[in-house]
C-alpha cells in the first residue's frame, strides 16, 4: 500500500541553492548592511528622540488639562510606534542576512520560486514572491 503525501510539503518545490556568484552575494550583503546600519542609526535617534521629549514631559505637565494630557500620551503612543516599527525592519534585515549566509535569499519561503530581482530591489528583505504574498494579503 503506498503512503500518503504528506499534505504540508505537497506540491512545493524542495528549497533551491543560490546560483549567485560571490561577487553577486557580496553586493547584496553590502547593500543589505548598510541598510541595517541605516535603520540602526534612525532606531538609535528615535530612541534619542523620545527620551528628550519624556524628560521634558515632566517637566513641563505642571498645569496640564485634560486635552494635553491625552496629546501627550497620543504623541508618545506614535513614537514608540514607530520605534517599534524601525525594530521590525532591523529584524527583517537581520534575518535577510542570514538567508543570505545559508544560500536561502532570493528564494520564496513559501513555493520555493525564485523571488524576481525588481521586488527585491524594491524590498531587500522580502521572503515570498509576489505571487505568495498576494495569497497571504487576501487571507
Amino acid at each position: 500500500m503506498a503512503k500518503p503525501a504528506d499534505t504540508r510539503t505537497a506540491g512545493r518545490k524542495p528549497a533551491m541553492k543560490s546560483t549567485r556568484s560571490a561577487a553577486e552575494t557580496e553586493k547584496i550583503r553590502a547593500a543589505l548592511a548598510a541598510r541595517h546600519d541605516e535603520l540602526r542609526a534612525e532606531y538609535d535617534q528615535t530612541l534619542s528622540e523620545i527620551t528628550e521629549l519624556q524628560r521634558d514631559r515632566l517637566t513641563d505637565s505642571a498645569g496640564d488639562d485634560q486635552a494635553d494630557t491625552g496629546t501627550k500620551t497620543l504623541e508618545r503612543e506614535q513614537e514608540i510606534s514607530l520605534a517599534n516599527s524601525i525594530l521590525e525592519r532591523i529584524t527583517q534585515v537581520e534575518r535577510a542576512l542570514e538567508r543570505l549566509d545559508e544560500g536561502g535569499y532570493g528564494w520564496c519561503a513559501r513555493c520555493g520560486n525564485p523571488i524576481p530581482v525588481e521586488r527585491l530591489a524594491a524590498f531587500p528583505s522580502a521572503t515570498l514572491c509576489v505571487t505568495c504574498k498576494q495569497l497571504e494579503e487576501r487571507r
